[in-house]
């Protein structure tokens, strides 16, 4: 089980992560999403033990990563974003070696190599030279010295970064194969990659947590698109059922909402724009998607109208 709570990380004067907290509960496998520069790698890192939080507290299964940083690294299995591999080694020797600096002893490393190696598809390379290997075969390798040790906590940062698409479908069943035994946290700027593989998406913006939901809850979410020729705000946050309202930055004149809303409201809404006087250009339902959370999370934030 990994938690986080309340982490922030500065650099100087700059902000990377924000305040950001979840829990990652045995057995889920969780995107963790937000365009380049979000806080997904800097999370990544402070979870790994490799960074040290500003402030807040992290735990893996129980133990504290800032003060049993050694026992805590132990229950992890981690790819980086840009896994440090010797391309002079051949793959079962590169991968012998990175068992014995896991503290495996000699008899276990024979078997966890070749366990290794059948779980991500590298039999047929293992004598082959690193140096040969395409990308998408060294992405395997760096999820095979991740799964060495088989840890219940699987920490994949950008596992698709520089694939092809057969690559990326190679990719995503072997994660696939990896949850029926770990805990997996995926980092990506990719959508499709989340959606592919997670039940659960953790979306950053700015080094916040703007949203933490299950991927087929997102779809059940009732949501209307509102345009009205003058704000609004007050008029609809009275209406029963109305859950939050949020303004959308446009270009033109009129006033944009977004509304999640508890029940069907529809008519009560259109009713009280025009009891308020207001005009009502656009009133539509909205099914969210995946996509849809993203673009709106990542969405500009209207400046206040003076």
């Amino acid at each position: 089980m990994i938690v986080a709570q309340n982490l922030v990380r500065r650099y100087g004067s700059t902000i990377a992560v924000d305040d950001v907290s979840f829990e990652i509960a045995q057995g889920e496998v969780v995107g963790l999403l937000g365009h380049n520069g979000s806080g997904k790698t800097t999370i990544m890192k402070m979870l790994t033990g490799f960074l040290e939080p500003t402030a807040g507290q992290i735990t893996l299964n129980g133990l504290d990563i800032g003060e049993q940083t050694r026992l805590a690294q132990a229950c992890i299995g981690y790819l980086p974003e840009n896994c440090p591999i010797w391309p002079d080694m051949h793959v079962a020797d590169y991968l012998d070696y990175q068992a014995c600096l896991h503290g495996l002893g000699p008899s276990e490393r024979d078997s966890a190599v070749i366990r290794a190696i059948q779980r991500t598809g590298l039999k047929d390379r293992a004598t082959q030279m690193i140096r040969t290997l395409s990308r998408g075969y060294r992405q395997r390798l760096g999820v095979a010295q991740a799964i060495l040790h088989e840890r219940q906590i699987v920490i994949l940062d950008e596992p698709t970064n520089g694939l092809d698409p057969t690559q990326i479908l190679e990719m995503r069943s072997l994660i696939k194969d990896l949850a029926k035994h770990s805990t997996i946290l995926i980092s990506t700027h990719i959508l499709q990659e989340v959606q592919a593989v997670c039940e659960r998406v953790l979306i950053l913006r700015a080094g916040r947590l703007v949203l933490d939901s299950r991927i087929e809850d997102l779809g059940q979410n009732q949501r209307l698109l509102i345009v009205v020729g003058a704000d609004g705000k007050s008029v609809l946050g009275g209406i029963p059922g109305v859950e939050r309202i949020t303004q959308r930055a446009t270009n033109d004149a009129l006033v944009h909402y977004v509304v999640d809303v508890s029940r069907d409201c529809a008519s009560d809404i259109a009713q009280a724009i025009h009891s308020a006087g207001l005009k009502l250009h656009l009133l539509q339902p909205e099914r969210q998607t995946l996509e849809s959370v993203f673009a709106a999370a990542n969405e500009p934030q209207p400046e206040p109208k003076s």
